[in-house]
């Protein structure tokens, strides 16, 4: 029976009957969340009961979720590592599917410094797209007349790898967008991109950039949302059209494509699109000639109603360069959470402000575990059985580490992302990001995570608002050459006011800001113990984390799922770094530190 679309469901009011259909899928996910956490199970395991994996813990072919929970234990991937290279190497015995693993999907995380390999079978693909198909209806409750128009997407793959086996092993974009799935997707108005799919599959970066660039410039009074997948993919775009209009304002001007673009089929791409257009050239130099970047992206797709972008976790320091590009008048969109090794959920409100997005996690993608926050830390085994809640079972306000079975074959799997619930939806929760459960930076007994170092940059940026400064990107290193060792942090600053530069003073009160702002342990290492020297700051030349970017795609890196690395170790990157270095600073005092009392 066809829904009607012109009912209003909770969520509010559909734009077409697809749209409705789509809604009520979320409204009956959501409502019996628990239900359908205990269906899906029951698949994975009936579906997977002759595996190799299952059948090493005794299931007998159960399906229930005691059994499960009591005899299959918590992994991370290193537990998981000696079976996984099995099935790189070529054995294709139900090791942990009973359908094939089709191809690995390579993880942005690493495991002894090698990108993880995470198995996938062909109907993962189904999943995955299902989530796609949940987006748009969403966001029309939100963003009207999005059918009117365009998207421009920077969307990039990379060249694929193959194991020893003869499995490929990409990025799960690159596999996503390279599938039938993707290249033969029905028309939908309401996803329309600027960007044909030649040059999204074009697998050089450089001529896959250019073209999507210069297909948005030619469709620019058309394009209704401007995105990537994180925040740093779209201010990599804005930093390529800094260094290319010249060249993209003559192809516009001629009509003949920049000869650099030597792909065949993205020369016959463009050929049918790229006509003559003077007066188009002509805006384009006038809007770039001065360098004027503030609000660059309005002033050159003045119709774009939000930024869709990732800015959660670590991207949330992108958000004052891309607001600065902006004009500070486009909302920032995050659509949905997801990981190599699975999709995970969905935002609802997808134009909240990036300080209170949640995402929805759907029952129906996994069968989702959580690990309360305060034991996360403690070793999991089948001889200490972790306490584990189900999806469920959650409450709100606490933080918990996620844990997923999936149809592919990972069973109890350890993700490492840190989440805390802020509320719920029907009977599914609603989760924040937190960070990655990881230790970045460590000299002493001290340990400093992801989500200190982003306080502590946080809080430093504070001291370069009167100067008209931000920081662009960062990095960081614990040197434990020198003696004590010392926490070096990388920045790159946009300094809007040249004139007005932030002062040496400054900056090294920038340092002890950011050691105020670090754990006791720390700042007792600092203060009393004299284990941890004084904080450094290096300040780099403008484009070096572009630099940085391109050195990782060049040794391998998915331009789609590259992340600045929050802490590095790898001598050449450290070498580029302190190559570009402008100036240094240290702490000029000690932080504030006294005994804690032990209750």
């Amino acid at each position: 029976m066809a829904i009607d679309s012109s009912l209003s469901l909770p969520l509010g009011h559909p734009a077409t009957e697809k749209d409705a259909k789509a809604l009520q899928f979320i409204e009956e996910m959501t409502r019996k969340a628990d239900v359908v956490q205990e269906t899906v199970l029951g698949e994975i395991l009936s579906q997977n009961a002759d595996t190799e994996y299952l059948q090493r813990f005794g299931l007998g072919g159960a399906t229930d979720r005691d059994t499960f929970k009591s005899r299959v234990p918590v992994v991370t991937y290193e537990d998981l590592q000696p079976e996984i290279q099995r099935v790189a190497n070529g054995d294709r015995s139900p090791i942990f599917s009973s359908h094939p693993i089709s191809e690995f999907l390579t993880s942005s995380g690493t495991s002894a410094g090698e990108r993880k390999l995470m198995p996938t079978i062909h109907e993962d693909l189904d999943r995955r797209q299902l989530l796609y198909s949940l987006l748009m209806p969403v966001m029309n409750l939100y963003v009207p007349g999005l059918d009117k128009g365009k998207g421009l997407y920077f969307l990039f793959v990379k060249a694929e790898t193959k194991t020893p086996g003869g499995l490929l092993a990409r990025p799960v974009l690159t596999s996503y967008y390279k599938s039938e799935h993707f290249k033969t997707r029905p028309y939908d108005p309401y996803n329309v991109y600027t960007s044909p799919n030649e040059a999204i599959l074009c697998a050089d970066s450089f001529q896959s950039m250019y073209t999507q660039m210069l297909c948005g410039l030619l469709m620019r009074e058309q394009v209704l949302r401007v995105g990537a997948v994180f925040a740093s993919g779209l201010i990599r775009a804005i930093r390529f059209l800094q260094l290319n209009w010249k060249q993209l304002a003559e192809d516009i001007q001629t009509g003949y494509l920049n000869p650099k673009i030597n792909d065949p089929s993205l020369r016959q791409c463009m050929s049918n699109i790229l006509k003559p257009n003077p007066e188009l050239s002509e805006f384009i130099t006038k809007e770039c000639e001065d360098e004027k970047w503030e609000g660059i992206i309005i002033r050159i797709w003045p119709n774009t109603k939000y930024l869709d972008v990732i800015v959660t976790g670590a991207m949330a320091q992108y958000i004052p360069t891309l607001d600065f590009y902006s004009g500070g008048e486009l909302p920032l969109a995050c659509t949905m959470y997801a990981s190599s090794e699975s999709y995970f959920g969905l935002n609802l409100k997808p134009i909240s402000k990036p300080s209170e997005v949640s995402y929805t996690i759907m029952p129906n993608m996994a069968f989702f575990e959580f690990i309360p926050h305060d034991a996360a830390a403690a070793p999991l085994t089948l001889d200490s059985p972790p306490r584990l809640v189900d999806l469920a079972g959650v409450e709100e306000g606490k933080e918990y580490e996620l844990v997923i079975t999936t149809y592919s074959g990972l069973n109890r799997y350890r993700v490492g992302d840190i989440l805390r619930v802020t509320g719920f939806y029907n009977s599914a929760p609603q989760f924040k990001f937190i960070r990655r459960k990881n230790v970045l930076l460590s000299i002493d007994s001290d340990k400093t995570d992801e989500a200190e170092l982003q306080k502590g940059i946080e809080n430093a940026s504070i001291l370069l608002r009167e100067f008209n400064t931000s920081i662009v990107d960062y990095t960081s290193y614990a040197d434990t050459k020198t003696i004590p060792g010392h926490y070096v942090i990388y920045w790159e600053l946009m300094v809007k006011e040249p004139y007005n530069s932030p002062t040496r003073e400054v900056l090294d009160q920038c340092c002890l800001a950011m050691e105020e702002s670090m754990n006791s342990v720390y700042r007792q290492g600092r203060v009393a113990d004299n284990s941890i020297g004084p904080l450094e700051i290096r300040v780099v030349k403008t484009g070096t984390f572009e630099e940085l970017m391109d050195y990782a795609i060049s040794r391998g890196a998915s331009i789609n799922q590259y992340k600045v690395p929050r802490c590095v170790s790898f001598t050449p990157t450290m070498e580029l770094l302190d190559s570009r270095v402008m100036s240094a600073h240290f702490s000029p005092s000690a932080p504030h530190w006294t005994p804690e009392r032990r209750r």
